[in-house]
């Protein structure tokens, strides 16, 4: 790649530990392997996070991500999953004995497939948190006077300020920045939600639904992308088998008159993950697109080409898949950051 003349970039979604449709997907965009690492002769692939967790060859992931990254031949952002894991690896300097993400059977159960795998406190899982450290909250890309922007799960400009006092000049986190933003209640602690899971608005008094874990949910993702949703029902976003109290499908929510804030407000392509769509095929708007299709629930692992063009494209969506054995997700469904 230092030669070579860099024609785009191509942003891969949520792999949660599927080697296989990596593989795949990366053949066939053209990457092949020299010396073991994965690259393009002239593009470059971009992760927008969650390596871990779910899948059942995290190791194989990470390692093959991290020689990627290393060799220049891929960049990434931090998932809410490498969030997490730093977290849980980290002691907490204000609570002796303590960590930053609580060692709670919830949390535990949520990332028990990465310790299983890494080996919990051996020298690789501690080689992989230090990477993990390494990665930054986001990107701008640059290609032919035109920018892309790479983000987990929102490009929230108020957000990122708060961030920015917390990051280094690589947007990596800072030792403080890692403390601050694993204060439940504090503005850091908010604004890393919102760049890692979305902004979320707070359900009607009474309004809760089960997700796929079977937990119990008081706020819905916020569809920030859209202008014009105007509407509870409209601008919110309930995970796909959501379940009432009783067990039944949850109901449409109430279509009330609702305007959220707009994030992303100026004229810039941004690429997300995170989001576990389920029907490939279609962009968000003309400047935003997810790349998260649920690999770990049998969907395709997806990318984005992105060569410089101003307003996104469906056509320059790739998928892939693998075998039927590596879909089968492990356990830990949960995706918050507390």
């Amino acid at each position: 790649m230092d030669d070579a003349v860099l024609t785009g970039y191509d942003v891969i979604g949520d792999v949660h530990g599927h080697v296989q449709p990596l593989q795949v997907l990366l053949s066939s965009m053209g990457y092949m392997q020299h010396d073991g690492v994965w690259g393009h002769p002239n593009r470059q692939a971009v992760f927008v996070g969650d390596l871990v967790d779910r899948g059942a060859h995290q190791v194989e992931v990470v390692r093959l991500v991290r020689a990627m990254v290393m060799a220049g031949t891929a960049q990434i952002v931090m998932g809410n999953h490498e969030y997490n894991a730093v977290a849980w690896a980290t002691r907490d300097p204000e609570v002796p004995g303590g960590h930053l993400r609580s060692h709670s059977l919830r949390h535990r159960t949520q990332h028990q497939a990465f310790l299983d795998q890494v080996g919990e406190s051996s020298p690789l899982h501690d080689e992989f948190v230090e990477w993990f450290r390494t990665i930054p909250l986001w990107l701008e890309l640059e290609l032919g006077g035109n920018c892309l922007r790479v983000v987990h799960a929102c490009w929230h400009p108020a957000s990122m300020d708060v961030l920015r006092f917390l990051t280094n000049d690589d947007r990596t986190l800072t030792t403080d920045g890692w403390s601050a933003t694993s204060r439940r209640g504090s503005a850091e602690y908010d604004a890393l939600e919102v760049v890692l899971k979305g902004p979320e608005v707070r359900l009607p008094d009474g309004l809760a639904y089960y997700d796929k874990d079977g937990h119990s949910r008081t706020k819905a993702r916020v569809r920030w992308w859209d202008p014009t949703a105007d509407t509870l029902r409209r601008g919110t976003l309930i995970p796909p088998g959501s379940r009432d109290a009783d067990g039944n499908p949850f109901p449409p929510l109430p279509d009330v008159g609702y305007r959220h804030e707009v994030a992303c407000p100026d004229d810039v392509p941004v690429i997300v993950g995170h989001y576990w769509e389920q029907v490939p095929g279609h962009l968000w708007s003309p400047k935003v697109a997810c790349v998260d299709y649920s690999v770990a629930k049998s969907g395709p692992l997806v990318a984005y080409r992105w060569s410089g063009e101003t307003e996104l494209d469906v056509d320059r969506y790739v998928y892939a898949r693998g075998s039927s054995a590596e879909d089968t997700p492990g356990e830990g469904f949960g995706d918050d950051i507390e």
